[in-house]
């Protein structure tokens, strides 16, 4: 259990503030998916909304799935919809926004989907239903509306695929 607890300290050497955050939301993730945890750590996830989103500044619902080695560089502004899936050894920035849309009929869409090995710069959006391949950059500024291919390089608003890399 501690292992999954502290499955992201050492990518973020050195940051305080990343490793507060992800050990609270590890702790609150663990919590929902086993029931007798749910019920002793409800004062957890209630301090978890309070410390994290409140008084840092981040929104990293608990609920949200997110593979081993996640990093947070200047997580102020950082904004993450629980529906989201983000995999394994990604970089997240400051000002970022990884959410849903809401439909002309009021319903939301379905949230992003990133992939593995993911660099996200800061003050990005990534809007709807789409999904990031593996391996991919994405530019400070970019805005994300439609799907991204694996091993590439995106930058701009809207973003477009800018080069590709082995």
């Amino acid at each position: 259990m501690l292992k999954t607890v502290f499955q992201d300290w050492n990518y973020n050497k050195g940051n305080i503030k990343a490793r507060l955050i992800l050990v609270g939301f590890r702790i609150a993730h663990l919590a929902i998916k086993t029931r007798l945890l749910f019920i002793i750590l409800i004062p957890h996830l209630i301090i978890y909304r309070v410390i994290v989103e409140w008084f840092l500044g981040v929104e990293l619902p608990y609920k949200t799935i997110i593979g081993k080695g996640l990093k947070i560089y200047h997580g102020q502004a950082l904004v993450v919809n629980d529906g989201t899936i983000i995999g394994f050894n990604c970089t997240l920035r400051n000002s970022t926004t990884i959410g849903n849309k809401i439909y002309m009929d009021g319903n939301p869409s379905k949230s992003p989907v990133i992939g593995n090995n993911v660099d996200i710069g800061c003050n990005v959006s990534i809007i709807g239903p789409v999904v990031i391949g593996d391996n991919v950059i994405i530019g400070a500024g970019s805005v994300i509306v439609k799907n991204v291919p694996s091993n590439s390089i995106v930058a701009g608003n809207p973003a477009r695929v800018i080069k590709f890399v082995d």
